[in-house]
């Protein structure tokens, strides 16, 4: 069985986190600013959903009879879809959308909606990734059995090409986890006994996954084809915006976590990591874009990584302004904060390194 926590360093720098902590609710207080959603968030809300919503009704309208502009709206799906994961869901299943809990659950649950499963994201994510950020063994995110994201993992010879067919690989993503991974998650997130925190059991959890997953499949294929008749046309798209909204969730995350400057820890025999948890996520986590505005619009703020894993209760509208805080504090009590300029350089460093650790 998998081990589901280890134990951090607590006296590796306790005064950077404390004294960052003060300064980010000072912020908060002198500028009266509560640390969640706004009306901006909801505008992003309805712009997201419709555009992941208005294509498909255009799809099973038949408006378009030939094969590129039906693939285009399945392109527009897709983004939609990632935009939803990343500016919405993102948020509300780490309770920082809205101050009104039942709000954020409510919201969470359109992770269901894209053919994943609010538990096994919460869990993986929230419980697993945001505690133990690059730690082998433990968060999930560079834990990919065809690839190779940390120096502590075996090497086999396939991963020498990596950095090139990996880019398919994570274009599978949300349909793989749409497909098997809820499931296999599932049931080892309840061998862990992590699912008792959700209040719920695996057989419940599993009855609910695969009704959500049909009803997923029904609406959003079975209607198209049912209205058009195109079968073929709506499996083709359908997979085409699986991809797509793979691609870009994969690169998002990926380039904030395994880069050529990041760090990567494998705990010791008594389950200990030389690092406390806040200098770990400084370590583990890089900023992207940051002058991009359109793309960290698009992706809820999360070329903002390094404010996002020290302060994931408090909603990416504020990361922009937050940042400046948390790079000065870094650089006072001699922490890393790394970043690059460009999303292209992000994605850069991060398939150099995929090549380094595919072939030594």
């Amino acid at each position: 069985m998998k081990n589901n926590t280890v134990k951090f360093n607590t006296s590796d720098k306790p005064e950077f986190i404390v004294e960052l902590r003060k300064r980010i609710n000072t912020y908060f207080k002198e500028n009266n600013l509560n640390r969640y959603g706004s009306k901006e968030m909801h505008v992003k809300t309805v712009f997201m959903i419709l555009l992941y919503v208005l294509p498909w009704v255009v799809l099973s309208l038949g408006i378009f009879t030939s094969m590129f502009p039906i693939i285009a709206l399945w392109v527009l799906i897709g983004i939609g879809m990632a935009g939803i994961g990343l500016s919405i869901m993102h948020d509300a299943n780490h309770g920082s959308y809205s101050k009104n809990q039942k709000v954020n659950k409510r919201l969470g649950y359109l992770m269901n909606c894209l053919g994943g499963n609010h538990i096994t994201w919460k869990i993986q994510h929230n419980t697993l990734h945001h505690s133990f950020t690059n730690v082998d063994g433990l968060d999930e995110d560079i834990d990919i059995p065809v690839m190779r994201f940390s120096p502590d993992q075996k090497r086999h010879p396939l991963f020498r090409f990596q950095a090139i067919y990996g880019i398919f690989f994570y274009g599978l993503l949300t349909l793989f986890k749409y497909l098997v991974k809820d499931f296999v998650q599932l049931a080892d997130y309840e061998k862990r006994g992590l699912l008792k925190k959700h209040n719920t059991s695996l057989s419940k959890a599993i009855f609910l996954a695969i009704l959500m997953k049909i009803a997923y499949a029904v609406i959003l294929v079975g209607i198209p084809v049912m209205l058009t008749g195109m079968v073929s046309e709506m499996i083709i798209g359908f997979l085409v915006m699986h991809f797509v909204c793979g691609l870009i969730l994969a690169f998002i995350f990926q380039c904030a976590h395994v880069l050529e400057e990041t760090s990567f820890y494998q705990p010791d025999e008594d389950q200990s990591v030389e690092a406390s948890w806040a200098i770990l996520q400084m370590r583990t986590t890089a900023n992207f874009a940051k002058g991009n505005k359109v793309l960290s619009w698009f992706i809820g703020g999360l070329n903002y990584q390094i404010e996002h894993h020290l302060f994931p209760t408090i909603c990416h509208i504020h990361y922009k302004k937050m940042s400046p805080i948390v790079k000065a504090t870094a650089e006072e009590f001699g922490v890393p904060y790394y970043e690059h300029k460009t999303f292209t350089g992000a994605i850069g460093s991060h398939l150099r390194l995929l090549h380094k650790l595919g072939k030594a």
